[in-house]
């Protein structure tokens, strides 16, 4: 089995230029890699299969796609929305040989995109569902949730009341899919 290089060195080789964005992405990376790695811990405990080193593999690399934005505040200077991200992410991790670190990159916005949310909001997406499915994409979803990498909110946690009214703005169903996360993986904060 081929070895693929580990999380720090992708990191590395994409942001060595932009000393700013590398700290804001590895900042985030590392709180949204805690979390989901304590959530995965407690499934395992519990007796539920859950791959605890491409989680927090996956974890570190879901935002990676960033540098290739036009995303200011992030001191990213490439083109086209934020919003693109997880799709440039994909994309850089398909590069690299990481198809399943890949998915996690274009399935971890908010709790999923699927093909009618995309036209619906008019976002400038492939037309495709980009829904978490597996238990590690669906985790590292539920855990970047919590955590922002605006300049306004970067060093604070967002509630889970926070994040289900933001959410509300996307419809009630989107709302019901971070609930059944939250019952699931941090049962105490329900």
């Amino acid at each position: 089995m081929k070895k693929h290089p580990a999380p720090a060195d992708i990191i590395r080789k994409y942001y060595a230029r932009q000393p700013v964005a590398h700290e804001i992405l590895l900042d985030h990376s590392r709180k949204v890699t805690r979390r989901a790695l304590a959530i995965g811990r407690r499934l395992v405990a519990a007796g539920e299969a859950v791959d605890l080193q491409f989680l927090a593999e996956a974890a570190m690399l879901h935002d990676i796609g960033m540098i290739m934005t036009d995303t200011p505040d992030l001191d990213c200077h490439g083109d086209g929305s934020y919003m693109l991200h997880g799709i440039k992410g994909k994309e850089l991790l398909d590069q690299e040989g990481l198809s399943r670190h890949a998915r996690v990159c274009e399935r971890h916005i908010g709790v999923g995109l699927t093909a009618k949310d995309i036209e619906k909001q008019q976002l400038p997406l492939p037309f495709r569902d980009m829904i978490p499915e597996t238990i590690e994409e669906q985790i590292i979803s539920y855990a970047d949730l919590f955590y922002s990498k605006g300049s306004k909110n970067r060093l604070k946690e967002k509630s889970p009341d926070k994040i289900r009214k933001k959410l509300t703005s996307f419809g009630s169903d989107k709302v019901a899919i971070f609930d059944r996360w939250q019952r699931h993986f941090e049962p105490h904060l329900s």
